[in-house]
């Protein structure tokens, strides 16, 4: 009776995993302002009013004109949105941040008012990690929140595992590493170790902002300052922690899965256009 009972609930709810990238993101939260944009023509020459009031010094005046934010630095806390009266910072509500290089994080510069977004693995890598993407994740002295956002991907809801990616055990069996924290002197070694046993070639992915570059701990003698300093990133996933929603979207972008959904949607679409005008 009871295996009926389990099975009759799971009819009765049906699937509920998203159906993001097929179908449309799920909404944010009000309170997730998203990525920020920084449009320094805005900023009136000798206005500092947004520096003083971020937490992790992430914005810095440029020589010429204007301000430089770095997403890398950012805890997202929106102080400087407030504090700034001529609304050269705003939030887009964009859940999109991912970026492949740690300069595509800094905003300010014409052209640059936006993170840059990472584009996807191309030849071998491609073809070796597109299909199927073991990672083995490493907390290094994070406080949790950064993890906990990971294993939501593993939830009913997202079920990550369709895309071919999985987390595993043994960095052996792994393609790549996770990393989040600021990583801590403790974890330096442990980090070096478990970087050296994933085999050639693989790729390291730095989820949340004290994993890109430290803060709020950045410049105490007891961190590292990310993950970068010790070992080669190659995808960068800004937020304070980042929504699951946006490390899906990195991990995505990488393997170029983004790229699949729009082309089958585009095929779909000639299909049906097709269609409507033989029977038009």
């Amino acid at each position: 009776m009871f295996v009926i009972d389990t099975l009759a609930h799971r009819l009765k709810r049906g699937c509920e995993t998203m159906a993001y990238p097929k179908g449309p993101p799920p909404a944010l939260p009000d309170r997730h302002g998203g990525a920020l944009r920084v449009e320094a023509a805005k900023c009136p020459e000798g206005c500092q009013e947004c520096i003083p009031v971020c937490p992790t010094e992430a914005i810095t005046q440029r020589s010429g004109q204007g301000i430089s934010l770095d997403l890398g630095r950012c805890l997202f806390c929106a102080a400087c949105v407030e504090a700034c009266p001529h609304g050269a910072i705003t939030q887009t509500g964009d859940y999109r941040m991912a970026a492949a290089r740690r300069e595509d994080l800094v905003l300010g510069e014409p052209g640059k008012e936006e993170v840059r977004l990472v584009a996807a693995l191309q030849g071998k890598l491609r073809k070796l990690f597109g299909r199927s993407l073991r990672l083995r994740q490493v907390s290094a002295g994070g406080c949790g929140a950064a993890e906990a956002d990971l294993n939501v991907l593993s939830t009913i809801g997202w079920d990550i595992g369709r895309f071919g990616i999985q987390f595993v055990a043994s960095p052996r069996h792994a393609d790549g590493l996770v990393i989040t924290g600021p990583v801590s002197k403790n974890m330096e070694l442990a980090l070096i170790k478990t970087w050296s046993a994933v085999p050639e070639p693989k790729i390291v992915i730095a989820v949340g902002t004290c994993a890109i570059s430290g803060a709020p701990f950045i410049g105490n003698p007891e961190v590292m300052n990310g993950a970068a300093s010790l070992v080669p990133v190659d995808l960068f996933i800004p937020g304070w922690p980042p929504h699951p929603l946006t490390i899906l979207d990195g991990l995505l972008r990488l393997l170029g899965k983004l790229e699949e959904e729009n082309s089958d949607r585009s095929r779909g679409a000639r299909r049906r256009g097709r269609a409507g005008a033989e029977f038009g």
